[in-house]
């Protein structure tokens, strides 16, 4: 909704994540890193696989519908529903997604903060929506990869491209993933599918595709999706990857007619892309501004106190580019052999990029027009 070619897809993010994985296997081995051949097709299925839990507009659904079960552990049930079927094939893969394959350098090159996945995701939605600022030279980094004490290592010639790896993704987290149109639109999709989901339990008859209607009408719980219950007749696990973003949007555009105000409202604002004003603020917003919102609202829409959130979204976004955790650091290789943290070895001052900043918006109907 804010950058019209940035239409690309998981599946076009996966195979990207499984290419720089071929080519990150093949350097290491180069390096003489020992890594078989099972072991090179076990952790290029774990990329391959690695957001497939991810339903349809990701986070906003993990919010709503599937609320307390997240994406990660849907990938994992996933591929251990795929092993089965493969009669034992993803053991390997699932062992090394799961860190808990002795070579531990493999897991890294799935998930760390220099993994496979953050290196193709930040190059392709810098391409894709044209923002020049996220631009990363993974080819460079991959070239620069190796393994010392079962550890990823980025060698020392390698230094400034991570430095402008980690300056990439902070600028592409405020200017594209937490832009505020970004944050409005989410919020508002987040609200559509809350207040669906609410009249839904209250018996109220919603159009939706079987799938949706399923998890609309019932509170599936972590243990539903671990052990693969029915709902309504069908698998967890099977209802789930039925759904798509075709299944939300053609709900929300037959839902801008339905005799709920708040629903039919909130609908029309996302087809009709009359998204909510948003405001963000280094500081907490003034709780009389606050107040002057809600005041307004009331006015407006006639709404009762316990309707008011869905007309007036005030939160928090938090971004820090790199976190310097113990077991999951950015290592520099230097020619002595010595291994430093990469916030040590640069020659500027990362500190900025460890530290979490965080900010405050507000969001609320546009027809307001509030100063």
């Amino acid at each position: 909704m804010v950058y019209p070619g940035a239409n690309h897809t998981r599946f076009e993010h996966a195979l990207g994540a499984v290419h720089l994985m071929r080519s990150a296997i093949g350097i290491l081995k180069l390096k003489g890193q020992e890594i078989t051949d099972e072991e090179s097709d076990a952790v290029t299925i774990a990329i391959l696989l690695h957001d497939i839990g991810h339903g349809p507009f990701s986070h906003a659904l993990e919010s709503t519908i599937v609320q307390g079960v997240p994406h990660e552990r849907i990938s994992l049930l996933l591929m251990e529903q795929l092993n089965k079927e493969f009669g034992g094939k993803l053991e390997l893969a699932i062992r090394i997604f799961t860190d808990q394959y002795h070579k531990h350098f493999l897991h890294q090159l799935v998930s760390s903060q220099l993994d496979m996945d953050r290196l193709d995701y930040l190059s392709r939605d810098s391409f894709f929506s044209g923002v020049s600022e996220g631009v990363v030279g993974a080819e460079r980094i991959i070239k620069m990869l190796n393994v010392r004490n079962d550890e990823l290592v980025v060698e020392y010639k390698g230094i400034y491209s991570v430095e402008n790896f980690l300056i990439a993704r902070r600028l592409m987290y405020w200017q594209v993933y937490l832009h505020k149109t970004v944050l409005s639109a989410e919020y508002l999709l987040i609200n559509v599918l809350t207040r669906a989901r609410e009249l839904s339990a209250k018996g109220s008859e919603l159009f939706a595709t079987p799938a949706l209607k399923a998890f609309l009408s019932h509170q599936v719980t972590l243990d539903d999706f671990t052990f693969n219950r029915p709902v309504d007749g069908r698998p967890t696990l099977d209802l789930f990857v039925s759904l798509d973003d075709n299944d939300i949007i053609a709900s929300i555009k037959e839902w801008q007619s339905h005799p709920d105000a708040v629903l039919s409202y909130l609908s029309r604002s996302i087809i009709n892309r009359r998204l909510y004003k948003i405001k963000i603020s280094k500081k907490p917003i003034p709780e009389q501004k606050i107040a002057l919102i809600k005041e307004k609202i009331c006015s407006h829409f006639r709404v009762c106190d316990d309707m008011m959130h869905y007309f007036l979204i005030a939160d928090t976004i938090s971004n820090s580019a790199y976190n310097q955790i113990p077991n999951d650091k950015i290592n520099v290789l230097f020619k002595n052999n010595k291994i430093s943290d990469i916030a040590d070895a640069s020659d500027i001052n990362l500190s900025v990029f460890s530290e979490t900043v965080r900010k405050y918006f507000i969001c609320y109907p546009k027809e307001l027009d509030i100063k």
